[in-house]
């Protein structure tokens, strides 16, 4: 603190802007949580980004937790018309990117992508893609499952899901509990299946009572496949797929099930030997850590055998096609070639850091998250701890606060780009993403700003709760990063898979 406060005094500290200055030492103060809070709250929004209409801001008063409201937000930036601001600052900085996908990439694998074009026919690259089918098959914690690599976004793993194992006409049950279920109800009714929708409150997971039912009832064994999303990244749900393998076995009922672990596979716990889980899909862009544009599926042997009956038309997202080259270490077309070092590299930092372990991170970020949400007086989506998810937290906003308005000057003023609240909870909600390559101090900033502009929105909470509470949380719970045990410390303890 000593040291923080002389350094304020002096060069170049001394040519730092005024607020900035004030800030610093703020920190260094007894209440520095509190004082810096403000006094960031109160700093301008960065030039070019006025479609925000706030007014111009002059220094508050040090005592004042005060800044500009939040205004409503000019969306004349969606149209293709639009003549505004042409957002182009570059400001200082990191841009903190909290959003549940896409999320923030190592330094590590972006070198790993960035390398000259090479030919996937030469004969070094089959080891490249025997690898990375083997090790995926750890991701998912599957040793009888096969995976396959799709150069599309999650929503073409979903019409692999899908078309492979399916015909026109095939019933399937699918509950609905945000807008990504939603969507991939729509394909499976666009692609000719008769889907049982089972409506569920915006901020619940699938039932699996409701389930068990309408397996028992149909004697006939007509329902094919029990489809699931496992993670809703609308709502900030996680449902239980054990509980629903567990139903479809107490109905002694032959569907398949299918499970999109877009945002779940790599942050929550996925087992898909141990559950049952017939075809398990996710996508490169969330907890993987990579550029949008690869999805995965993995595959139970009872799926490729229902493969052999099913009658929808396949042919960029065909296993088949996918069996034939994968079994020469190639694809049936020119695959994205720095998506898959960029894979490959990733794959090694999860699997070093071990997946009990990726998965324990990412439960201590999201308790974290949690901690700072109830200390600022506000409530989830998501009300039920069992459904409580690793990889997000969404967040319920005052009444009479639009969230939309809220996260878009978060990004205007502070450069945080968060999640905002889609289709029946737009407005009403903001999201919190957690998941992927970060950590504690990762978080702890995203939080202060998520802070920041919640001070700014009206609402009425104390500067510093959020994030002393998320601080104290991970500074109580963290352990010496492996390899740098350059010290003996006492206390110290290896990261558990703990279950809050």
């Amino acid at each position: 603190v000593d040291a923080l406060s002389t350094w304020c005094s002096r060069p170049p500290a001394a040519e730092m802007s005024a607020p900035l200055r004030r800030a610093a030492h703020a920190a260094a103060s007894s209440s520095a949580r509190l004082h810096a809070a403000r006094l960031f709250a109160s700093a301008a929004p960065p030039p070019h980004d006025a479609f925000l209409r706030l007014p111009s801001h002059s220094s508050p008063p040090l005592s004042r937790a005060t800044a500009a409201p939040v205004a409503p937000v000019n969306y004349s930036f969606c149209k293709p018309d639009y003549n505004g601001p042409d957002m182009s600052y570059d400001p200082p900085g990191r841009h903190h990117l909290f959003v549940p996908g896409p999320v923030n990439i190592s330094e590590s694998v972006q070198r790993e992508m960035m390398r000259q074009s090479v030919n996937h026919r030469d004969p070094f690259f089959p080891q490249l893609t025997f690898g990375l089918l083997r090790d995926l098959k750890r991701l998912f914690k599957s040793e009888e499952g096969t995976p396959y690599i799709f150069p599309s976004t999650g929503t073409g793993a979903w019409e692999s899901a899908l078309t492979n194992t399916l015909s026109r006409g095939d019933k399937v049950i699918m509950p609905r509990y945000g807008l990504f279920s939603h969507l991939w109800i729509d394909q499976a009714q666009r692609l000719g299946l008769d889907v049982d929708i089972m409506d569920e409150r915006w901020g619940d997971g699938a039932d699996e009572a409701r389930i068990q039912a309408a397996l028992e009832a149909d004697t006939q064994h007509e329902v094919k496949a029990v489809c699931v999303v496992h993670n809703e990244t609308t709502t900030g749900v996680t449902s239980d797929v054990a509980k629903v393998r567990a139903a479809l076995d107490a109905a002694g009922h032959p569907a398949l099930l299918l499970v999109d672990g877009i945002s779940s596979i790599g942050a929550c716990e996925f087992k898909m030997d141990e559950w049952g889980v017939d075809v398990a899909i996710t996508g490169s862009q969330k907890a993987l850590s990579l550029p949008t544009g690869l999805s995965f599926c993995c595959v139970s042997e009872k799926a490729k055998e229902a493969a052999k009956a099913s009658q929808l038309s396949k042919v960029f997202f065909s296993w088949s096609d996918m069996d034939k080259m994968n079994a020469e270490g190639n694809f049936p077309y020119t695959p994205s070639i720095p998506l898959l070092y960029g894979l490959r590299k990733q794959l090694d930092r999860m699997l070093a850091e071990g997946m009990d372990g990726v998965i324990a991170r990412h439960a201590k970020h999201a308790e974290g998250t949690r901690r700072a949400v109830k200390a600022w007086g506000l409530e989830l989506l998501c009300e039920n701890p069992r459904w409580h998810s690793n990889s997000l937290t969404v967040v319920k906003t005052p009444e009479g606060i639009d969230s939309t308005d809220m996260v878009r000057s978060m990004w205007a003023k502070y450069n945080l780009s968060l999640g905002t609240g889609l289709d029946q909870v737009k407005g009403k909600v903001f999201r919190i993403g957690h998941l992927g390559d970060m950590n504690e101090v990762m978080l702890l900033g995203a939080l202060a700003g998520t802070e920041m502009g919640l001070i700014d929105a009206g609402v009425q909470i104390e500067a510093g709760a959020g994030v002393g509470a998320a601080l104290e949380f991970f500074q109580e719970t963290s352990a010496v990063i492996p390899s740098r045990h350059i010290f003996e410390y006492p206390g110290d303890s290896p990261m558990r898979a703990t279950v809050y």
